[in-house]
């Protein structure tokens, strides 16, 4: 992943009713939702929710298939692991200890995390 698409990215979350629908899409797996089924289980209208999925699959944030008269939708998982290893790659650099310990305090899984490199 490079910068401009880490920006991307962040600047298609940096809206709350986005960060919603990426991380109930994230939830759902590769299963993901129709649009009328986010939109219910978000309490957002319709013709709000289609703006915020255009924006969102212009960032590559999430995926569209059509489904009969549906359009279905899927978070972008890889792009989503891609951009935890962008900002997690140089993690304590040069002191590996200290990642091991960040690590048992956060609520990540460690195994979306990069390896430590114990030097």
């Amino acid at each position: 992943m490079d910068k401009t698409t880490a920006t991307t990215i962040f600047e298609s979350l940096s809206s709350g009713v986005r960060l919603d629908i990426f991380r109930l899409l994230v939830k759902k797996g590769l299963d993901g939702m129709v649009a009328g089924e986010i939109a219910s289980t978000l309490g957002i209208p319709p013709n709000n929710l289609s703006f915020h999925l255009k924006a969102m699959t212009f960032a590559m944030m999430v995926s569209v298939e059509q489904e009969g008269r549906f359009q279905r939708y899927r978070a972008n998982l890889p792009m989503m692991l891609d951009m935890i290893a962008y900002l997690t790659e140089e993690c304590c650099a040069g002191n590996p200890e200290q990642c091991a310990e960040l690590r048992n305090a956060s609520s990540c899984c460690p195994d979306v995390l990069p390896p430590v490199n114990q030097s």
